[in-house]
């Protein structure tokens, strides 16, 4: 099935090393900042529509995620909201910035099996610098001919992507946690894709069931299990 594969691509967050763990803990703490406010679940609500109305100025990542809580805040408490909570909140976003890199369990094992037989690259959304840091971070980054931090992951962008490889579709291997953004768009460019869902998943990446049925693609418990396809 995938004998022609030249490039393996892997997404970042959640795929290599935990990510939206830490989302949904910042997500938490940020309820309890404004419980005086509103429920837990309307904030949540609000923050989660906050963030999906400001993806097309801010992007995806921790400090896009940084300005639509204090935004939340603002309208949440009828702009009420002290300098200290402001504060507070620009705290969750920095500890989110500064948490150790947690690569998931046979990251390093399987990048080691498949350097040298395949070209390895990082394909991923969000913040340049945070990613880039990241990955400096993670000890990883050596295995990787290439990293394309994408601002978004649809078809269009993962033809620019082949075309910068020079590669045809049928030539690159996706991997990652995402069937909206690393799974779907590949198919649909005719290049290949392997799921390897992680435990929690952002509601702005989930499918419909319907979408799901409607391709062929392999998911996979662990990326452990990757090389016995290859």
């Amino acid at each position: 099935m995938y004998k022609n594969i030249k490039v393996i691509a892997f997404d970042a967050d959640d795929t290599l090393w935990v990510n939206e763990t830490y989302f949904r803990e910042a997500e938490n703490a940020f309820a309890q900042l404004l419980n005086d406010y509103e429920t837990e679940n309307k904030i949540h609500q609000e923050l989660f529509k906050k963030e999906i109305d400001n993806l097309g100025l801010y992007g995806y990542g921790i400090k896009g995620f940084m300005l639509s809580m204090i935004e939340s805040a603002l309208e949440l408490s009828n702009y009420q909201l002290s300098p200290k909570l402001i504060n507070e909140i620009l705290g969750i976003g920095k500890q989110m910035l500064e948490k150790p890199i947690e690569l998931l369990e046979g990251v390093e094992e399987v990048l080691k099996q498949l350097q040298g037989k395949y070209k390895l690259i990082v394909a991923t959304k969000g913040d340049l610098l945070d990613q880039e840091r990241k990955l400096e971070r993670s000890g990883i980054l050596k295995y990787f001919h290439h990293v394309e931090v994408m601002s978004e992951k649809k078809v269009p962008d993962y033809q620019k992507l082949l075309k910068h490889l020079d590669i045809a579709p049928s030539e690159l291997l996706m991997i990652g946690n995402s069937l909206k953004s690393d799974v779907l768009p590949l198919l649909e460019v005719g290049a290949e894709a392997i799921h390897i869902p992680f435990h929690t998943t952002w509601a702005h990446e989930t499918v419909s069931d319907d979408q799901k049925a409607s391709v062929n693609y392999k998911t996979l418990s662990s990326i452990k299990e990757v090389v016995t396809f290859l």
